[in-house]
């Protein structure tokens, strides 16, 4: 069987150049959440199948990369379902994740813990641009918190640190769980009918007004309730005038004190933000994961036009594994597409140590190999990057390709 020379379809070989970035605005990610009080944490890239099959990931768990049973754990033979074959799979987010490590260690960890996870998931994924198979996310969570404390604080440290980064002019896309719920039994569709009503508004960017109302109307809706439905996302003004109009038309369908918490969510965070962004209140945002339970939120980039991050409240997930709810809530940067933007406009990492090529003549002496290793020593103690290298018989060439690298200064050591 011949070596295939690619990567595996929808995964990436990431070149020395691309990395300096990515380990830059890593860096800053880090040390911005940090200084918001999360603690780094590290949770393993599989997980039990059935953690991740809980019909809480929503249409990430028919993407799953599943892990074949080994050794005498796997009876091909005897297997009639794919259950018989699979007890593992590579995590499809950090959250799920996330939640078992805090149910199995809650009793050592402080009250409420803020977690930072910054890790590799895999999805089985149509590969389109700013999405891969396997991609990093940057997560921030604060378990523990009931009130909209959680969310503010959320929303902040990830904004702070995206204008660290340089990016502004954004919007976080914001809308509540519960008033999707309401606007579905205001307009007359049954508690049941909530999640297919969702799947088909969370289209409505791609499709428009026109197609939701098709496909509603397709799934056997009347044509009544989903002019009803459709008639409630006429909304203008601001976020807070938006916010207010539409909860009021809701009236009794909307749980007491939704309004209330969401607008103190959007007023607190305007006014103490301080990076260049928006609040904007967006009743078609859905997000897809089914274990959201209250507030969900959106990072919008124009240079994207889609998605660079999200998150939200998921209250029920932790009870899963417990018992006992613990309230929750998280925010995830989308890592790869933040990159994708950084170098299509030709973004470098800043503060960069100066970087030195040492280049010795192929039969350069053993003891005199020892001096130059020692020169090299002392530039790195002075904060320099230093490459000690053979020089090849191309020696422009090989500049050149160390030049493209960061390369600014050279020394040539012969032996004479």
């Amino acid at each position: 069987m011949a070596f295939v020379k690619k990567p595996v379809t929808g995964m990436k070989d990431i070149l020395p150049e691309e990395m300096q970035v990515r380990d830059y605005v890593q860096n800053v990610i880090k040390e911005t959440y940090r200084s918001f009080g999360f603690t780094p944490i590290e949770t393993p890239c599989m997980e039990n199948i059935s953690n991740l099959s809980s019909k809480q990931g929503g249409e990430n768990e028919k993407l799953i990369f599943k892990v074949l049973k080994r050794g005498e754990k796997l009876k091909l033979e005897m297997a009639e379902c794919e259950a018989d074959l699979v007890d593992n799979g590579l995590r499809y987010d950090l959250t799920v994740p996330l939640a078992r490590f805090y149910s199995n260690n809650s009793n050592n960890l402080p009250s409420p813990f803020k977690a930072l996870q910054i890790g590799n998931v895999w999805r089985a994924d149509r590969p389109q641009r700013g999405r891969y198979r396997q991609f990093m996310q940057c997560d921030i969570d604060i378990l523990g918190e009931p009130s909209n404390l959680a969310e503010i604080e959320l929303i902040l440290a990830t904004t702070t640190t995206l204008g660290k980064i340089g990016f502004g002019n954004f919007e976080i896309r914001i809308n509540e769980r519960r008033i999707l719920k309401a606007m579905a039994k205001y307009s007359g569709f049954s508690e049941e009918a909530f999640d297919k009503v969702c799947i088909i508004l969370d289209k409505m960017d791609k499709i428009g007004r026109e197609g939701v109302s098709e496909e509603l109307q397709k799934e056997g809706f009347s044509e009544q309730s989903v002019k009803k439905y459709l008639d409630l996302f006429e909304l203008t003004g601001d976020t807070a005038s938006k916010i207010e109009t539409l909860c009021e038309k809701l009236g009794d369908c909307l749980e007491e004190g939704v309004k209330s918490s969401l607008l103190e969510i959007v007023t607190s965070v305007e006014a103490t933000k301080t990076a260049d962004f928006k609040m904007v209140f967006d009743p078609t945002l859905v997000r897809g994961m089914g274990y959201y339970t209250g507030t969900i939120f959106e990072i919008a980039m124009p240079e994207f036009g889609g998605s660079c991050g999200g998150g939200g409240r998921y209250d029920k997930m932790i009870g899963n594994f417990t018992g006992n709810d613990v309230p929750a809530c998280g925010f995830s940067i989308g890592f790869e597409r933040i990159i994708l933007l950084l170098l299509e406009s030709g973004f470098q990492a800043p503060t960069q140590p100066k970087k030195i090529a040492y280049l010795i003549e192929k039969n350069y002496p053993a003891q005199k190999l020892c001096e130059v290793i020692k020169k090299a020593q002392k530039e790195r103690e002075a904060g320099n990057q230093v490459l000690v290298a053979r020089m090849n018989k191309n020696k422009k060439f090989q500049k050149e390709k160390l030049s493209a690298e960061g390369y600014e200064a050279f020394e040539e050591f012969f032996n004479r």
